[in-house]
């Protein structure tokens, strides 16, 4: 079944330009059909794989050579995949609506059916050189996606940046695989996992795959790509860049984090470092913009810096800390895109200097960024704060050494700049700011946007409070992930 799902995600994406021609945007719900049936699937294995029995499919390409793919889906693949197909399928519902008519919906459709489909191979591969053509894949599907408007040569350029970074990470990461492989004597990322290898080449294997998973997460010095790839559509960038693409270097980090953190001395100071800084240079730098599409894309290098740290450091408490952080901020974050490009929309701008009295008029869209955004911030009753505070009881409790000092400060000192970019971001985007305004204030004359343009983001947004509020029912799911990554039980 697990071929047979990406088999679909291929099929749906060579006939979306035929289906486009026929439907229009219609073509978006087709294509939509892929990670809804994903989810459906996923809903109907996940008491087996949470009660710890994962679920594996191998397709045996050339037995005499040894050459295979197998797909494993543990619990914290199913947590992926809840980001993944969970939030694709809303993305392309949001889609249908976001865009107007046009001959090229095809394309689009095409390519954003043909990412989610190498994002769910990536997060389900075990094999290390497979797992490599599905990360090459996203890298190549983003790189056709920013660049979609492609008379724009702002976007020309921000997709390119976007390609040689993430491929050359990635080129980087392909040997640090092909060094771990060969110490460990098999590919299987469950099989290295369960008992990983030692030697003189691991330290040179954990700096390449690290160099590749902190160019494809935007960690510092990497990170600029990010908020250039904001010239992406906003269905792109409350995709690719905030749920599921940005999470692959985070995602490979996970899986490799409570081996790497025992066998490798350079694993845990280096997550721990460059996660910091990286959190620390996001923050400040989302309290200096005036685009809100920017505003979110620095508070995203941020968090991915947070998570960095959380599910590298390669502690059981802040390995489940950093599954449930990677719920919350797939559901804000996407949630928060998509209010922004809801705004974009109606009012042809995204500029915070020019926007006033949008909370009046539109209040159903502000309060569904108002939960979103307090979910950011980590305030109760929501799932960021539930977050927030299991990341803080993981490292209170994480002992006293200098890595977890720096790591516990980083964070005390982030949540302060990404409580203060949440309360920029809802006052940019909603405040009555009339009084001392431009004569071309935007706001109290918009058009009001469509129910079900607003639909999928006010889902998220019920989600983060649902689960926030009644957290109890999203533990087993946690708990599983946390122990699936741990190197001991693996």
């Amino acid at each position: 079944m697990l071929f047979a799902l990406l088999a679909l995600h291929a099929a749906l994406a060579l006939l979306a330009p035929a289906i486009a021609r026929r439907l229009g945007r219609g073509v978006f719900l087709v294509c939509g059909l892929a990670p809804a049936a994903t989810v459906a699937w996923a809903l109907t294995a996940a008491s087996s794989v949470i009660a710890g029995a994962p679920l594996a499919q191998t397709l045996r390409w050339a037995p005499s050579l040894g050459l295979q793919a197998t797909l494993r889906l543990d619990a914290f693949a199913l947590v992926m995949v809840a980001l993944v197909s969970g939030i694709g399928t809303l993305i392309f519902a949001y889609s249908a609506r976001y865009f107007s008519p046009r001959p090229d919906l095809g394309r689009f459709t095409a390519t954003l059916t043909a990412f989610a489909g190498a994002m769910l191979g990536l997060v389900l591969a075990d094999n290390l050189l497979l797992l490599y053509v599905f990360w090459e894949l996203t890298s190549i599907t983003s790189y056709l996606l920013i660049g979609f408007e492609d008379t724009k040569g702002s976007a020309r350029a921000a997709a390119l940046q976007a390609l040689l970074i993430t491929a050359a990470g990635g080129l980087a990461m392909l040997g640090g695989f092909v060094l771990l492989g060969q110490s460990a004597g098999t590919y299987s990322l469950a099989a290295i996992v369960a008992s990983p290898p030692a030697g003189g080449l691991i330290g040179v294997a954990v700096a390449l795959i690290l160099l590749g998973a902190f160019t494809k997460s935007a960690q510092a010095p990497f990170h600029m790509w990010l908020p250039a790839a904001m010239e992406a559509p906003t269905p792109v960038s409350a995709y690719l860049h905030s749920a599921t693409m940005v999470k692959a270097g985070v995602y490979l980090i996970a899986r490799l984090g409570p081996a790497m953190a025992v066998s490798a001395a350079l694993w845990r100071p280096a997550v721990v470092i460059v996660g910091v800084a990286t959190m620390l240079l996001g923050g400040y730098r989302a309290l200096r913009q005036y685009d809100l599409k920017l505003l979110l894309a620095f508070g995203t290098i941020s968090q991915l810096g947070l998570m960095v740290v959380l599910l590298g450091i390669g502690r059981p408490e802040a390995t489940a800390a950093g599954v449930l952080l990677l719920l919350a901020h797939g559901a804000f974050k996407a949630t928060l895109f998509m209010v922004t490009g809801v705004i974009d929309h109606q009012t042809g701008t995204r500029d915070v200097r020019r926007l006033s009295g949008l909370g009046r008029r539109t209040p159903v869209l502000f309060a569904v960024a108002a939960v979103a955004a307090a979910s950011m911030a980590g305030l109760p009753p929501l799932l960021g704060f539930v977050a927030k505070e299991s990341v803080y009881e993981a490292l209170l409790h994480g002992g006293g050494g200098v890595i977890n000092v720096v790591a516990l400060a980083g964070v005390a000192l982030g949540s302060v700049l990404t409580f203060a970019y949440s309360v920029r971001f809802l006052h940019g985007a909603f405040a009555d700011k009339r009084a001392d305004a431009r004569r071309d204030a935007i706001g109290p004359e918009a058009p009001r946007a469509r129910a079900s343009f607003v639909a999928p983001a006010a889902l998220l947004a019920v989600f983060t409070l649902v689960v926030g509020a009644l957290p109890e029912p999203l533990s087993p799911l946690v708990g599983a992930a946390g122990r699936a990554l741990d190197s001991r039980v693996s």
